[in-house]
């Protein structure tokens, strides 16, 4: 098995070489011509991905995390969700690296099988890191105005968010 999964990517370069021979297409110049737009898309993703991380770390740092999660305890209490994943609720549309940690910290805290962990593990299944993901694509297409992707896709999470709550409770009982 492990012969086989080193011999893998290899085999499709390989693959496609030959194609390309065989139809007569100049791989190279299809290659550095791919190489050439990757690289343009990658200047004009860059000022989205920096203003991103900017607001990430201004909305860390300026504690606004804690004093919203403080606000929002006493509502999302009736939802059976406990206090360790409200963090991850919050931050999980803006920062996939900030999720990653919070669900890091809940399972070594609480542990991946409690209800905690449990609720943290289909929640980071079932959202999407949207303003990242908006911020690369659109920013990658230069389209400036979102319309509704934003306000849908935060609305996708919210369910995902609900949902993941609902169904851990169910399983879990």
């Amino acid at each position: 098995m492990n012969t086989l999964s080193s011999f893998a990517v290899p085999a499709v370069i390989g693959f496609f070489l030959i194609f390309g021979m065989v139809r007569r297409v100049g791989v190279y110049d299809c290659f550095v011509e791919g190489a050439k737009d990757g690289l343009q898309s990658l200047v004009g993703i860059i000022p989205a991905l920096i203003g991103l991380m900017v607001a990430i770390s201004m909305f860390r740092a300026s504690c606004a995390l804690e004093l919203l999660a403080h606000l929002l305890s006493p509502l999302l209490s009736t939802l059976h969700l406990p206090p360790d994943v409200l963090p991850l609720a919050l931050l999980r549309p803006i920062s996939g690296s900030a999720s990653t940690a919070i669900v890091t910290d809940i399972f070594s805290t609480a542990g991946p099988d409690s209800p905690a962990g449990t609720i943290a593990s289909v929640m980071m299944g079932s959202t999407e890191t949207t303003f990242y993901t908006v911020a690369v694509y659109f920013g990658a297409l230069g389209i400036k105005n979102t319309r509704h992707t934003i306000p849908c896709a935060l609305l996708a999470d919210l369910t995902g968010i609900l949902l993941s709550i609902f169904v851990s409770h169910w399983c879990l009982l």
